[in-house]
C-alpha cells in the first residue's frame, strides 16, 4: 500500500522512458540503443552492451523520428553518429532474434511446423502460440485459429519461419507452453512495430 491507503499498480517488470514519445512503459515494448566507443549509436536487442541505455519505442516511426530529430545525441549528451538505415538494422536484428528463439524452441520440442502437426497441437490444447507466415495463403491460414487465451504471430515470412525450422519455407507453426514462448511473443511484438 502506498501512503493514504491506496494500492499501487505494479508493472510486470522494469520500465523505461522513450526518448521520442516521452512515455514510460515496460522494457519489452522498447528497444535499447547505446553509444559505441567511436560515438556511433548501436542497437542493443539483447540489452547486454555496456554503456548508458537510450530507449526508443519498438516502432519504425519512432526510430525514424529519433534519427531525423537527432534525439540520440541529446539523450547521450554527446556528439554521436547515427546510420540512416538504423530502422532497417533494428528490423534485421530483431528478425534474427525471433528466428533464433524459434529454432531453440524447435530443438527443445516446444515448437512444431506443418499444417497437420499444428492442427493436432491446437486440438489437444498443447499450443499456446499460433504462428503463420505473412505471405501464406489466406484461405489456408483461415482454417486454423489462435488458441484460447493464447497469442498469434503473423508477420514473419515463410522463408524466415523456414530458417527457424530447418526447411525452405514454413507457413504454419505452433509454440507450446514452455519457457521460450513468452520471450518469442515479446520479441515478435517488438518486430511487429518495425514491420507495421
Amino acid at each position: 500500500m502506498s501512503r493514504g491507503g491506496n494500492t499501487k499498480e505494479r508493472p510486470d517488470g522494469p520500465e523505461r522512458k522513450c526518448i521520442v514519445t516521452g512515455e514510460v512503459q515496460p522494457k519489452y515494448g522498447l528497444i535499447r540503443f547505446v553509444m559505441g566507443p567511436d560515438g556511433e549509436i548501436v542497437p542493443d536487442a539483447l540489452e547486454k552492451l555496456p554503456g548508458r541505455g537510450i530507449w526508443v519505442s519498438a516502432d519504425r516511426g519512432a526510430i525514424e523520428q529519433a534519427v531525423k530529430k537527432r534525439l540520440f545525441g541529446r539523450a547521450a549528451r554527446a556528439q554521436v553518429t547515427v546510420s540512416e538505415d538504423l530502422p532497417d538494422q533494428v528490423e534485421r536484428i530483431l528478425t534474427q532474434r525471433v528466428v533464433g528463439l524459434l529454432a531453440l524452441a524447435r530443438k527443445s520440442g516446444d515448437a512444431v511446423a506443418g499444417y497437420e502437426k499444428v492442427k493436432d497441437w491446437l486440438l489437444k490444447d498443447q499450443a499456446d502460440v499460433l504462428i503463420q507466415a505473412s505471405d501464406g495463403s489466406e484461405r489456408g491460414k483461415s482454417k486454423l485459429s489462435t488458441p484460447y487465451g493464447g497469442s498469434f504471430i503473423g508477420w514473419l515470412t515463410a522463408n524466415e519461419l523456414g530458417l527457424a525450422f530447418g526447411r525452405e519455407t514454413v507457413i504454419h507453426a505452433a509454440l507450446g507452453t514452455g519457457g521460450l514462448s513468452k520471450r518469442v511473443v515479446e520479441e515478435a511484438a517488438r518486430l511487429k512495430g518495425l514491420r507495421a
